[in-house]
């Protein structure tokens, strides 16, 4: 296991840049993807901005690869509460990786609509990027990992990144 930054550390850090980027102004809807994404966005929303429309999206019937993953024994509902269309949406994850999470809750999204802008905002990214993806705002960078290593949150309190081995 390798030691991270606290999270509380990089989520103060992650608001901050939203907040730099004029999100209050913006009148944002903050969406998390289910599960460790959820955690983070309404971590951060609390910091940002606690009015902020708040909600999740489940992607699993979204994944390109669904047929390999089989059927996610957890799903759970998306939801929505206000109309994206023509909104600003801070869309969440807790780490982006191939980018096919990304691309699967896009397309969610515009399924309900079609937001103004979307800002992407990762707690941390990790090699392996299969998709033209790439976070706005990046709580950790982590450049290398060693092989077999995933990255995992823990949570939802406190919220903890640790480093995983399955070699």
């Amino acid at each position: 296991m390798a030691d991270f930054p606290d999270v509380a550390t990089l989520l103060d850090a992650m608001a901050s840049d939203l907040e730099a980027m004029g999100i209050r102004e913006a009148n944002p809807v903050i969406i998390g993807i289910h599960t460790g994404g959820a955690w983070v966005a309404e971590a951060l929303a609390r910091r940002i901005t606690p009015d902020a429309p708040f909600g999740t999206i489940d992607i699993s019937f979204y994944r390109d690869d669904f047929s390999r993953m089989g059927l996610h024994p957890q799903v759970r509902p998306s939801h929505l509460p206000v109309p994206v269309d023509n909104r600003v949406v801070v869309l969440v994850d807790d780490v982006l990786h191939t980018g096919r999470t990304i691309r699967a809750a896009m397309n969610e999204i515009f399924d309900y609509g079609r937001p103004e802008r979307i800002i992407l905002a990762v707690l941390a990214t990790r090699p392996g990027r299969e998709l033209p993806i790439a976070p706005d705002v990046v709580g950790q960078v982590v450049e290398t990992l060693p092989p077999g290593g995933h990255i995992r949150l823990s949570g939802p309190e406190p919220l903890r990144l640790s480093l995983e081995s399955t070699a």
